[in-house]
């Protein structure tokens, strides 16, 4: 009989990869050290300092707000909801701005939501030729600037867009609508959302694709029972940086938008709300606190999602 010959090991690979764990540990152990911990906290307070004097001048008066610092209110208390109420109920308030956001957010955020989730099913699993340079030629378009695309955008939305005698936007169809911002926000966001979908779903295991097909699910019912379900961590993750993108947006909102203040988004609002001469600078305060409102139900209704999403793609398996 003859003994099966030990495999031979590398002394070189072996002490590479144990350097590499010990290396691994050593940084595990810098950022979990005491004070790792208290230059976190160092940075945070800082980074939340003005966010807090901001807070606190938004419920101070005007003539205290003008002429004291806002750390003046923990020696000298004053309270007033004179600016919230301005804000909200009167002439040229941000109650209707926020609903046109609203208008505006919601649609280009569900969008290429859709869009970009059949498109990264179709690149990971439907595969055909071409298919990768295609992929990285979406993923090479989030290098474009959107300032440099908005002259010509804006020549296709009054002037019209045809491709071989399809018609690919009417002539002046959605000039002066609303349809122009979804549509802007919509191709911008693609790439990113694509590259990112794309990530997560081709991930999934192949056993799931492989039953489904076995037991006679066409490709639209793998996608809407199996592929939408699963990537819902990486879609929602998306969906929050894509709601708090267009609802910060004045770019976009401000050249493609009206100029009807009826119909202005709430960050277009905000620029002129304090009058001329900023006048009214006491009024920033409480309509910046109030716009933060609607983004932050959105981050915590779907923050359990938000974690696994970061995630997406960073590791295989």
């Amino acid at each position: 009989m003859t003994s099966a010959t030990p495999p031979v090991l590398d002394p070189v690979a072996s002490d590479g990869k144990l350097r590499g764990r010990e290396a691994t540990s050593a940084v595990r152990r810098a950022f979990s050290s005491p004070v790792a911990s208290a230059v976190v906290v160092v940075i945070s307070v800082l980074w939340t300092v003005p966010t807090l004097g901001l807070f606190i001048n938004s419920f101070r008066s005007k003539e205290d707000a003008a002429t004291t610092g806002w750390w003046e209110f923990f020696v000298h208390p004053s309270f007033s909801l004179a600016g919230y109420k301005q804000v909200l109920t009167g002439s040229g308030g941000l109650a209707l701005p926020l609903v046109n956001s609203l208008a505006i957010t919601i649609p280009a955020t569900i969008i290429p939501i859709f869009i970009a989730s059949m498109a990264a099913y179709s690149l990971a699993w439907l595969r055909f030729r071409g298919s990768d340079a295609i992929f990285f030629l979406i993923f090479a378009l989030q290098i474009i600037p959107l300032q440099m695309a908005l002259v010509p955008l804006q020549q296709y939305y009054v002037k019209g867009l045809q491709i071989g005698g399809v018609t690919v936007l009417p002539s002046p169809g959605v000039n002066g609508t609303l349809a122009q911002i979804w549509l802007t926000h919509t191709m911008f966001s693609l790439p990113l959302a694509i590259f990112l979908l794309h990530n997560f779903i081709a991930q999934i295991p192949v056993s799931l694709i492989e039953a489904a097909r076995v037991d006679g699910a066409n490709a639209l019912r793998i996608f809407r029972s199996i592929v939408l379900p699963l990537s819902m961590p990486a879609i929602a993750s998306f969906g929050i940086f894509q709601f708090l993108w267009v609802w910060n947006d004045l770019l976009v909102a401000k050249t493609f938008g009206s100029t009807d203040p009826s119909q202005q988004p709430v960050t277009a609002r905000m620029q002129s709300l304090t009058g001329s001469y900023g006048a009214h600078l006491e009024l920033l305060a409480p309509a910046g606190f109030i716009t933060i409102v609607i983004p932050l139900i959105v981050f915590l209704a779907l923050q359990r999602y938000f974690a696994s999403g970061l995630l997406a793609g960073s590791v295989k398996g």
